[in-house]
Protein backbone atom coordinates (compact mmCIF):
# COMPACT_ATOMS: atom_id res chain seq x y z
CA UNK A 1 0.00 0.00 0.00
CA UNK A 2 2.71 2.37 1.06
CA UNK A 3 4.81 1.70 -2.12
CA UNK A 4 1.92 3.07 -4.40
CA UNK A 5 0.90 5.64 -2.16
CA UNK A 6 4.70 7.01 -3.06
CA UNK A 7 4.40 6.06 -6.76
CA UNK A 8 -0.02 7.77 -6.44
CA UNK A 9 2.27 11.54 -5.13
CA UNK A 10 4.84 11.45 -8.08
CA UNK A 11 1.44 11.24 -10.66
CA UNK A 12 -0.05 14.33 -12.24
CA UNK A 13 -3.12 16.20 -10.70
CA UNK A 14 -4.96 17.01 -14.48
CA UNK A 15 -6.54 14.54 -16.93
CA UNK A 16 -5.85 11.16 -18.05
CA UNK A 17 -6.06 7.39 -17.64
CA UNK A 18 -4.55 5.47 -15.18
CA UNK A 19 -3.91 1.54 -14.27
CA UNK A 20 -3.25 -0.92 -11.61
CA UNK A 21 -0.70 -3.53 -12.91
CA UNK A 22 0.41 -6.71 -10.56
CA UNK A 23 3.86 -7.90 -9.78
CA UNK A 24 4.03 -9.58 -13.56
CA UNK A 25 3.34 -6.38 -15.10
CA UNK A 26 -0.60 -7.30 -15.95
CA UNK A 27 -3.04 -4.83 -15.93
CA UNK A 28 -5.78 -5.02 -13.15
CA UNK A 29 -7.59 -2.00 -13.88
CA UNK A 30 -8.11 0.69 -16.17
CA UNK A 31 -9.77 3.88 -15.63
CA UNK A 32 -9.93 7.56 -16.24
CA UNK A 33 -10.33 10.44 -14.51
CA UNK A 34 -10.34 14.82 -15.14
CA UNK A 35 -7.58 14.37 -11.75
CA UNK A 36 -5.63 11.26 -11.61
CA UNK A 37 -3.78 11.27 -8.65
CA UNK A 38 -6.77 12.18 -6.53
CA UNK A 39 -8.60 9.61 -8.08
CA UNK A 40 -5.93 7.29 -7.47
CA UNK A 41 -6.05 7.71 -3.65
CA UNK A 42 -9.54 7.29 -3.56
CA UNK A 43 -9.54 4.22 -4.58
CA UNK A 44 -6.29 3.57 -1.97
CA UNK A 45 -8.65 4.16 0.61
CA UNK A 46 -11.87 2.63 -0.68
CA UNK A 47 -14.00 0.49 1.77
CA UNK A 48 -15.28 -1.65 -0.69
CA UNK A 49 -14.47 -5.70 -1.08
CA UNK A 50 -13.86 -4.97 -4.96
CA UNK A 51 -11.51 -2.06 -4.53
CA UNK A 52 -9.59 -3.31 -1.79
CA UNK A 53 -8.99 -7.03 -3.49
CA UNK A 54 -7.70 -4.65 -6.40
CA UNK A 55 -5.68 -2.91 -4.13
CA UNK A 56 -4.38 -5.75 -2.19
CA UNK A 57 -3.46 -7.21 -5.76
CA UNK A 58 -1.42 -4.47 -7.11
CA UNK A 59 2.07 -3.25 -7.19
CA UNK A 60 2.33 -0.70 -9.65
CA UNK A 61 0.10 2.16 -10.81
CA UNK A 62 1.17 3.95 -14.33
CA UNK A 63 -0.99 7.31 -15.88
CA UNK A 64 -0.97 8.54 -19.07
CA UNK A 65 -1.90 12.66 -19.32
CA UNK A 66 -4.21 13.57 -21.70
CA UNK A 67 -5.81 16.63 -23.08
CA UNK A 68 -9.65 16.42 -23.03
CA UNK A 69 -11.89 14.53 -21.71
CA UNK A 70 -13.08 12.93 -25.34
CA UNK A 71 -9.42 12.04 -25.48
CA UNK A 72 -9.88 10.26 -21.57
CA UNK A 73 -12.88 8.51 -22.75
CA UNK A 74 -12.09 6.84 -26.01
CA UNK A 75 -7.80 6.12 -24.30
CA UNK A 76 -10.17 4.35 -21.74
CA UNK A 77 -11.79 2.19 -24.10
CA UNK A 78 -8.99 1.14 -26.01
CA UNK A 79 -6.99 0.03 -23.65
CA UNK A 80 -9.81 -1.87 -21.57
CA UNK A 81 -10.28 -3.61 -25.09
CA UNK A 82 -6.84 -4.06 -25.50
CA UNK A 83 -6.17 -5.86 -21.67
CA UNK A 84 -9.19 -7.31 -20.71
CA UNK A 85 -8.51 -5.95 -17.19
CA UNK A 86 -9.80 -8.38 -14.07
CA UNK A 87 -11.69 -5.80 -12.16
CA UNK A 88 -12.74 -3.63 -15.31
CA UNK A 89 -15.97 -6.23 -14.41
CA UNK A 90 -17.46 -6.63 -17.45
CA UNK A 91 -14.51 -5.96 -19.71
CA UNK A 92 -14.41 -9.79 -20.46
CA UNK A 93 -17.93 -10.39 -21.03
CA UNK A 94 -18.44 -9.62 -24.41
CA UNK A 95 -22.42 -10.07 -24.15
CA UNK A 96 -22.45 -7.14 -22.08
CA UNK A 97 -19.80 -4.67 -23.58
CA UNK A 98 -21.20 -1.42 -24.57
CA UNK A 99 -20.46 0.00 -28.35
CA UNK A 100 -21.61 3.32 -30.36
CA UNK A 101 -23.18 1.78 -32.83
CA UNK A 102 -23.77 3.93 -36.93
CA UNK A 103 -26.59 2.09 -39.16
CA UNK A 104 -24.19 3.18 -42.29
CA UNK A 105 -26.10 1.43 -44.64
CA UNK A 106 -29.71 3.35 -43.28
CA UNK A 107 -30.93 6.09 -45.61
CA UNK A 108 -30.24 8.29 -42.61
CA UNK A 109 -28.01 6.46 -40.81
CA UNK A 110 -28.30 6.99 -37.30
CA UNK A 111 -26.19 6.51 -34.51
CA UNK A 112 -26.86 4.41 -31.44
CA UNK A 113 -25.88 2.77 -28.18
CA UNK A 114 -26.12 -1.25 -28.42
CA UNK A 115 -24.83 -4.59 -27.10
CA UNK A 116 -22.34 -5.72 -29.70
CA UNK A 117 -24.69 -8.12 -32.29
CA UNK A 118 -23.88 -9.15 -35.38
CA UNK A 119 -25.19 -6.69 -38.26
CA UNK A 120 -22.58 -6.36 -40.78
CA UNK A 121 -24.17 -3.24 -42.28
CA UNK A 122 -23.65 -1.29 -39.36
CA UNK A 123 -20.77 0.11 -37.69
CA UNK A 124 -19.08 -0.32 -33.93
CA UNK A 125 -16.96 1.69 -32.06
CA UNK A 126 -16.20 0.27 -28.48
CA UNK A 127 -16.61 -1.52 -26.43
CA UNK A 128 -16.65 1.50 -23.37
CA UNK A 129 -16.92 0.38 -19.82
CA UNK A 130 -20.02 1.87 -19.13
CA UNK A 131 -23.45 3.48 -20.60
CA UNK A 132 -22.28 6.46 -18.85
CA UNK A 133 -19.04 6.58 -20.69
CA UNK A 134 -20.50 5.81 -24.09
CA UNK A 135 -23.39 8.47 -22.90
CA UNK A 136 -20.42 11.40 -22.15
CA UNK A 137 -18.30 10.05 -25.84
CA UNK A 138 -21.69 11.11 -27.67
CA UNK A 139 -22.61 14.25 -26.01
CA UNK A 140 -19.21 15.92 -26.22
CA UNK A 141 -19.55 14.51 -29.95
CA UNK A 142 -22.57 16.22 -30.33
CA UNK A 143 -22.19 19.43 -29.13
CA UNK A 144 -20.32 19.84 -32.52
CA UNK A 145 -22.24 17.50 -34.88
CA UNK A 146 -25.78 16.61 -35.19
CA UNK A 147 -27.35 13.66 -35.61
CA UNK A 148 -30.55 11.31 -34.92
CA UNK A 149 -31.63 8.65 -32.32
CA UNK A 150 -34.99 7.66 -33.71
CA UNK A 151 -35.02 4.29 -34.95
CA UNK A 152 -37.77 5.68 -37.64
CA UNK A 153 -39.21 8.80 -38.71
CA UNK A 154 -42.00 9.94 -37.59
CA UNK A 155 -44.65 12.90 -38.48
CA UNK A 156 -43.37 15.33 -36.47
CA UNK A 157 -39.79 16.47 -35.79
CA UNK A 158 -38.26 14.85 -32.87
CA UNK A 159 -37.30 17.32 -29.75
CA UNK A 160 -33.66 17.24 -30.16
CA UNK A 161 -34.01 19.30 -34.03
CA UNK A 162 -35.64 22.11 -31.93
CA UNK A 163 -32.59 21.94 -29.51
CA UNK A 164 -30.17 22.05 -33.33
CA UNK A 165 -29.03 18.58 -31.80
CA UNK A 166 -30.11 16.91 -34.86
CA UNK A 167 -30.08 18.76 -38.05
CA UNK A 168 -31.01 18.43 -39.96
CA UNK A 169 -33.91 16.02 -38.59
CA UNK A 170 -34.54 12.63 -40.77
CA UNK A 171 -38.44 13.40 -39.80
CA UNK A 172 -38.36 16.71 -41.94
CA UNK A 173 -36.40 15.80 -44.48
CA UNK A 174 -38.89 13.19 -45.77
CA UNK A 175 -41.80 15.80 -45.45
CA UNK A 176 -39.52 18.13 -47.85
CA UNK A 177 -41.68 18.32 -51.76
CA UNK A 178 -39.04 19.78 -53.47
CA UNK A 179 -36.78 17.00 -54.94
CA UNK A 180 -33.59 18.69 -55.15
CA UNK A 181 -33.94 20.16 -51.42
CA UNK A 182 -34.90 16.53 -49.95
CA UNK A 183 -31.48 15.71 -51.70
CA UNK A 184 -29.75 18.69 -50.45
CA UNK A 185 -30.62 17.88 -46.82
CA UNK A 186 -29.98 14.20 -46.76
CA UNK A 187 -26.58 14.71 -48.43
CA UNK A 188 -26.00 17.20 -45.20
CA UNK A 189 -27.15 14.97 -42.94
CA UNK A 190 -25.18 11.90 -44.22
CA UNK A 191 -21.93 14.04 -44.24
CA UNK A 192 -22.98 14.61 -40.54
CA UNK A 193 -22.54 10.71 -40.16
CA UNK A 194 -19.36 10.61 -42.03
CA UNK A 195 -17.79 13.62 -39.36
CA UNK A 196 -18.72 11.41 -36.36
CA UNK A 197 -17.08 8.16 -37.74
CA UNK A 198 -13.79 10.15 -38.81
CA UNK A 199 -13.70 11.85 -35.21
CA UNK A 200 -14.44 8.14 -33.64
CA UNK A 201 -11.39 7.20 -35.61
CA UNK A 202 -9.52 10.06 -34.23
CA UNK A 203 -9.39 12.06 -37.34
CA UNK A 204 -9.96 15.22 -36.04
CA UNK A 205 -8.08 17.22 -38.65
CA UNK A 206 -10.10 15.82 -41.72
CA UNK A 207 -13.65 16.32 -39.44
CA UNK A 208 -12.31 20.33 -38.84
CA UNK A 209 -11.03 20.98 -42.63
CA UNK A 210 -14.65 19.55 -43.67
CA UNK A 211 -16.13 21.84 -41.19
CA UNK A 212 -13.92 24.89 -43.05
CA UNK A 213 -14.82 24.36 -46.08
CA UNK A 214 -18.79 24.09 -45.29
CA UNK A 215 -18.26 27.51 -43.75
CA UNK A 216 -16.16 29.12 -46.46
CA UNK A 217 -19.00 27.83 -48.94
CA UNK A 218 -21.48 29.21 -46.91
CA UNK A 219 -19.33 32.35 -46.59
CA UNK A 220 -19.28 32.56 -50.37
CA UNK A 221 -23.37 31.93 -50.54
CA UNK A 222 -23.50 35.01 -48.30
CA UNK A 223 -25.17 32.67 -46.10
CA UNK A 224 -23.95 34.50 -42.86
CA UNK A 225 -25.96 32.62 -40.13
CA UNK A 226 -25.29 29.31 -41.70
CA UNK A 227 -21.51 30.44 -41.64
CA UNK A 228 -21.56 31.83 -38.04
CA UNK A 229 -22.83 28.32 -37.37
CA UNK A 230 -20.57 26.23 -38.33
CA UNK A 231 -17.55 28.86 -37.20
CA UNK A 232 -19.31 27.63 -33.98
CA UNK A 233 -19.01 24.11 -34.48
CA UNK A 234 -15.28 24.23 -35.08
CA UNK A 235 -14.33 26.19 -31.99
CA UNK A 236 -16.36 23.81 -29.64
CA UNK A 237 -14.67 20.67 -31.69
CA UNK A 238 -11.44 22.66 -30.71
CA UNK A 239 -12.38 23.00 -27.23
CA UNK A 240 -13.74 19.28 -26.38
CA UNK A 241 -10.37 17.69 -28.31
CA UNK A 242 -7.61 20.08 -27.68
CA UNK A 243 -5.07 18.92 -29.01
CA UNK A 244 -6.99 15.58 -30.15
CA UNK A 245 -4.47 12.73 -30.68
CA UNK A 246 -5.73 8.77 -31.98
CA UNK A 247 -5.69 6.59 -28.78
CA UNK A 248 -3.09 4.44 -30.67
CA UNK A 249 -0.62 7.45 -30.15
CA UNK A 250 -1.11 7.27 -26.62
CA UNK A 251 -0.21 3.66 -26.15
CA UNK A 252 2.71 3.95 -28.51
CA UNK A 253 4.47 7.16 -26.22
CA UNK A 254 2.71 7.62 -22.64
CA UNK A 255 4.63 10.96 -22.54
CA UNK A 256 3.31 11.88 -25.90
CA UNK A 257 1.09 15.28 -24.34
CA UNK A 258 4.08 16.61 -22.30
CA UNK A 259 6.39 15.75 -26.09
CA UNK A 260 3.51 17.58 -27.83
CA UNK A 261 3.41 20.70 -25.46
CA UNK A 262 7.25 21.02 -25.40
CA UNK A 263 7.50 21.23 -28.83
CA UNK A 264 4.85 24.09 -29.20
CA UNK A 265 6.39 26.38 -26.18
CA UNK A 266 9.59 25.84 -28.16
CA UNK A 267 8.29 26.32 -31.79
CA UNK A 268 6.47 29.74 -30.86
CA UNK A 269 9.94 30.77 -28.90
CA UNK A 270 11.76 30.33 -32.09
CA UNK A 271 8.91 31.75 -34.10
CA UNK A 272 9.30 35.12 -32.17
CA UNK A 273 12.77 35.54 -30.26
CA UNK A 274 14.60 37.52 -33.61
CA UNK A 275 11.30 39.66 -33.62
CA UNK A 276 10.81 40.10 -29.60
CA UNK A 277 13.22 42.04 -27.47
CA UNK A 278 13.73 40.11 -24.37
CA UNK A 279 11.70 37.21 -25.00
CA UNK A 280 12.23 34.04 -22.64
CA UNK A 281 10.63 31.07 -23.35
CA UNK A 282 7.37 31.69 -23.31
CA UNK A 283 5.99 28.87 -20.71
CA UNK A 284 3.53 31.33 -18.99
CA UNK A 285 1.26 33.01 -22.06
CA UNK A 286 -2.11 34.89 -21.14
CA UNK A 287 -4.58 35.56 -24.36
CA UNK A 288 -7.27 38.32 -24.48
CA UNK A 289 -11.00 38.22 -25.94
CA UNK A 290 -13.73 40.80 -25.76
CA UNK A 291 -17.52 40.43 -26.42
CA UNK A 292 -20.62 42.26 -26.60
CA UNK A 293 -24.56 42.29 -28.27
CA UNK A 294 -24.33 46.04 -30.15
CA UNK A 295 -22.75 47.29 -27.05
CA UNK A 296 -24.64 45.93 -24.47
CA UNK A 297 -23.85 43.52 -22.15
CA UNK A 298 -19.74 44.32 -22.76
CA UNK A 299 -17.41 41.90 -21.39
CA UNK A 300 -13.98 40.08 -21.68
CA UNK A 301 -11.58 37.36 -20.69
CA UNK A 302 -8.30 36.36 -19.77
CA UNK A 303 -7.33 33.09 -20.57
CA UNK A 304 -3.38 31.55 -18.97
CA UNK A 305 -1.85 28.83 -19.95
CA UNK A 306 1.43 27.16 -18.17
CA UNK A 307 3.93 25.07 -20.10
CA UNK A 308 1.09 24.86 -23.08
CA UNK A 309 -1.70 23.57 -20.51
CA UNK A 310 -5.00 25.80 -19.22
CA UNK A 311 -4.28 26.89 -15.72
CA UNK A 312 -8.25 28.14 -14.89
CA UNK A 313 -6.54 29.20 -11.48
CA UNK A 314 -5.56 32.24 -13.37
CA UNK A 315 -8.58 32.38 -15.83
CA UNK A 316 -10.45 35.68 -15.25
CA UNK A 317 -13.71 37.85 -16.66
CA UNK A 318 -14.15 41.54 -17.04
CA UNK A 319 -17.20 44.07 -17.12
CA UNK A 320 -16.64 46.41 -19.47
CA UNK A 321 -18.36 50.32 -17.95
CA UNK A 322 -18.71 53.26 -19.81
CA UNK A 323 -19.55 55.33 -22.96
CA UNK A 324 -17.31 53.39 -25.16
CA UNK A 325 -18.99 49.53 -25.08
CA UNK A 326 -19.44 48.91 -28.36
CA UNK A 327 -15.74 49.82 -29.08
CA UNK A 328 -13.45 46.53 -29.54
CA UNK A 329 -10.59 48.86 -28.84
CA UNK A 330 -11.60 50.60 -26.08
CA UNK A 331 -12.46 47.17 -24.58
CA UNK A 332 -9.32 45.94 -25.14
CA UNK A 333 -7.33 48.54 -23.74
CA UNK A 334 -9.49 48.66 -20.39
CA UNK A 335 -9.30 44.81 -20.20
CA UNK A 336 -5.37 44.93 -20.40
CA UNK A 337 -4.72 47.91 -18.52
CA UNK A 338 -7.06 46.71 -15.60
CA UNK A 339 -5.11 43.37 -15.67
CA UNK A 340 -1.46 44.60 -15.63
CA UNK A 341 -2.13 46.76 -12.25
CA UNK A 342 -2.17 42.91 -10.59
CA UNK A 343 1.09 42.01 -11.82
CA UNK A 344 2.40 41.42 -7.54
CA UNK A 345 -1.11 39.16 -7.19
CA UNK A 346 -1.41 37.51 -10.26
CA UNK A 347 2.12 37.05 -11.45
CA UNK A 348 3.80 38.21 -14.93
CA UNK A 349 3.39 36.42 -17.83
CA UNK A 350 6.01 35.95 -20.35
CA UNK A 351 3.72 37.21 -23.39
CA UNK A 352 0.50 38.45 -23.92
CA UNK A 353 -1.57 37.61 -26.86
CA UNK A 354 -4.14 39.21 -28.13
CA UNK A 355 -7.40 38.33 -30.29
CA UNK A 356 -7.39 40.22 -33.10
CA UNK A 357 -4.85 42.66 -35.41
CA UNK A 358 -3.44 45.84 -35.34
CA UNK A 359 -6.45 47.92 -33.43
CA UNK A 360 -6.25 45.39 -30.61
CA UNK A 361 -1.98 45.40 -30.04
CA UNK A 362 -2.59 49.49 -30.32
CA UNK A 363 -5.18 49.51 -27.83
CA UNK A 364 -2.89 47.02 -25.64
CA UNK A 365 0.73 48.74 -26.07
CA UNK A 366 -1.58 51.93 -25.29
CA UNK A 367 -2.12 50.35 -21.91
CA UNK A 368 1.50 49.16 -21.50
CA UNK A 369 2.51 52.97 -22.04
CA UNK A 370 0.04 54.50 -19.24
CA UNK A 371 1.03 51.72 -16.48
CA UNK A 372 4.80 51.86 -17.48
CA UNK A 373 5.29 47.98 -18.61
CA UNK A 374 6.73 46.92 -21.43
CA UNK A 375 5.91 43.54 -21.99
CA UNK A 376 6.01 41.01 -24.66
CA UNK A 377 2.95 41.13 -27.15
CA UNK A 378 1.39 39.26 -30.48
CA UNK A 379 -1.81 39.19 -32.08
CA UNK A 380 -3.67 36.25 -33.95
CA UNK A 381 -5.30 37.79 -36.97
CA UNK A 382 -8.54 35.31 -37.62
CA UNK A 383 -8.40 35.64 -41.66
CA UNK A 384 -4.92 34.13 -42.05
CA UNK A 385 -4.10 32.89 -39.01
CA UNK A 386 -1.56 35.55 -39.03
CA UNK A 387 0.92 36.72 -35.78
CA UNK A 388 1.06 40.60 -35.64
CA UNK A 389 4.26 41.53 -33.90
CA UNK A 390 4.55 45.67 -32.68
CA UNK A 391 7.74 46.72 -34.31
CA UNK A 392 7.19 50.21 -32.72
CA UNK A 393 4.87 52.58 -34.58
CA UNK A 394 5.38 49.59 -37.56
CA UNK A 395 3.69 46.06 -37.64
CA UNK A 396 5.45 42.65 -38.45
CA UNK A 397 3.24 40.05 -40.26
CA UNK A 398 4.36 36.25 -39.28
CA UNK A 399 2.64 33.70 -41.05
CA UNK A 400 3.40 29.88 -40.45
CA UNK A 401 2.46 27.01 -41.71
CA UNK A 402 -0.82 25.34 -40.34
CA UNK A 403 0.80 22.46 -39.19
CA UNK A 404 3.33 24.71 -37.46
CA UNK A 405 3.09 23.52 -33.44
CA UNK A 406 3.01 27.30 -32.51
CA UNK A 407 0.24 28.27 -34.88
CA UNK A 408 -1.69 25.23 -32.80
CA UNK A 409 -1.07 26.74 -29.37
CA UNK A 410 -1.64 30.13 -30.40
CA UNK A 411 -5.09 28.74 -31.60
CA UNK A 412 -5.89 26.66 -28.64
CA UNK A 413 -4.93 30.34 -26.78
CA UNK A 414 -7.74 32.26 -28.80
CA UNK A 415 -9.95 29.55 -29.32
CA UNK A 416 -9.94 28.99 -25.40
CA UNK A 417 -10.20 32.89 -24.71
CA UNK A 418 -13.12 33.26 -27.41
CA UNK A 419 -14.70 30.13 -25.65
CA UNK A 420 -14.43 31.79 -21.82
CA UNK A 421 -15.58 34.95 -23.24
CA UNK A 422 -18.69 33.67 -24.76
CA UNK A 423 -19.60 31.59 -21.90
CA UNK A 424 -19.71 34.88 -19.40
CA UNK A 425 -21.30 36.76 -22.08
CA UNK A 426 -24.19 34.55 -22.10
CA UNK A 427 -24.25 34.18 -18.78
CA UNK A 428 -25.10 37.99 -18.21
CA UNK A 429 -27.65 37.79 -20.97
CA UNK A 430 -29.37 35.09 -19.46
CA UNK A 431 -29.39 36.72 -16.30
CA UNK A 432 -30.63 40.03 -18.14
CA UNK A 433 -33.10 38.05 -19.48
CA UNK A 434 -34.89 36.09 -16.30
CA UNK A 435 -34.23 39.72 -14.26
Amino acid sequence: MNSLENEAKKLFSGPGVYSFKDRKGGVLYVGKSINVQERIFQHLKAEGEKSKSMVSSSCKVDAIPVASELEALLLEAELIKKYLPKFNSRAKDDKHALYIKITKNDVFPKVLTSRKGDDSRSLYFGPFPSSSTVKKVLRQIRKVIPYCTQKSTSRRECLYSHLRLCSPCPSYITKVKDKDNRYRLTKIYKNNINKIIDLLMGKKTSVKRKLEHEMNDASKRQNFEDAARIRNQITELEYITQPFRNPAEYMANPNLLEDLREREINSLYKALKNNIENLNLPERIECFDVSHLSGTLSTSSMVTFMGGVPNKNFYRQFKIYGQKTNDDYYMMYETVKRRIKHFKDWGTPDLIVVDGGKPQITAAKKAFVEIGVNLPLVGLAKKLETIIVPRGEKFLEINLNNNDPAIHLLQRLRDEAHRFARKYHFKLRFKSLVG
